[in-house]
């Protein structure tokens, strides 16, 4: 895994700093997509605690990859845009402070049964608001397609990506999964734009699984990444955690879940797993 850099939301493994970098550090990754921190998103932190996170990585040989940040999550018609502009701010400082080079948003959710369409040109308002306020910082701005935005599937993600050169992809192969997306043709779509990519995987019933066990086509994705000269991946596990699984995860003689685990480490180190097996018979493959 040469000059592959392996990123985390390490949240998903626990909520203190200090359990986010053991685990970081136990799975050898090379640092945080910072979502969370002691129970406190990203976005709400102050300028201080940012100080003190950025000391603590750097102790520990780690760096933050990129912010995580909830911007463009919210009700395009009726939540406060302003005071959420405000938080895009802010968190544009957080990321100064940290050393994060790249920070993911969405591009805002849309009622159900309403027609995204109609509602382009006010996304496109808004996000024309984030890159005119970005502009001159020393960071990436990252669309990630999420299930219910505007940009949630291929078509409109190119739609964005086309308008504003400035805002790359974040490629999440599950959250495709999620939207009946068929991965490969987002993957054709936009696979010039995307700048990272996200390591989850997915059913069609909207399950999530470990990398490579669902229908996301992720070792292709990777494969194809890796070719076109890029090299920076977020494992993000929203893998099931079962409380009391060692007593409870047989019913009727079948298992529960196949992919249900103890502890929120176990999860976060079968998804970190998961992905390095990818990355080895790949690069096996390149090399016969």
């Amino acid at each position: 895994m040469k000059d592959i850099n392996i990123y985390a939301f390490a949240d998903e493994a626990g909520r203190e700093l200090e359990t986010q970098i053991n685990a970081m550090l136990n799975n050898n990754l090379q640092g945080l997509e910072i979502r969370s921190v002691d129970g406190e998103n990203i976005s709400d932190i102050s300028l201080a605690k940012a100080k003190e996170i950025r000391n603590i990585m750097d102790a520990n040989g780690l760096s933050v990859f990129s912010i995580g940040s909830p911007i463009g999550k919210i009700d395009l018609i009726e939540d406060d845009y302003s005071s959420h502009l405000d938080k895009f701010k802010h968190s544009l400082e957080l990321a100064e402070i940290l050393g994060a080079k790249h920070f993911r948003l969405f591009s805002f959710y849309i009622h159900e049964h309403k027609n995204p369409d109609e509602y382009k040109d006010i996304a496109f308002e808004r996000l024309e608001d984030f890159v005119d306020i970005s502009r001159g910082r020393d960071i990436i701005l990252c669309h990630e397609n999420e299930k219910g935005i505007y940009g949630d599937v291929a078509k409109r993600c190119l739609e964005i990506h086309r308008a504003f050169p400035e805002i790359k992809a974040v490629f999440d192969p599950a959250n495709f999964v999620q939207c009946h997306q068929d991965t490969n043709e987002a993957w054709d779509m936009l696979k010039n734009y995307v700048e990272y990519l996200h390591i989850k995987d997915a059913l069609s019933d909207g399950a999530v699984v470990p990398s490579g066990k669902g229908e996301g086509n992720v070792k292709r994705i990777i494969k194809e990444y890796l070719a076109l000269g890029k090299n920076n991946m977020t494992v993000e596990p929203h893998l099931t955690v079962f409380d009391g699984l060692a007593s409870l995860e047989k019913t009727g003689g079948k298992l529960k879940n196949k992919y249900v685990f103890n502890s929120n480490e176990e999860a976060f180190e079968c998804a970190c797993n998961a992905l390095k097996e990818i990355i080895n018979e790949v690069e096996k493959n390149e090399k016969n």
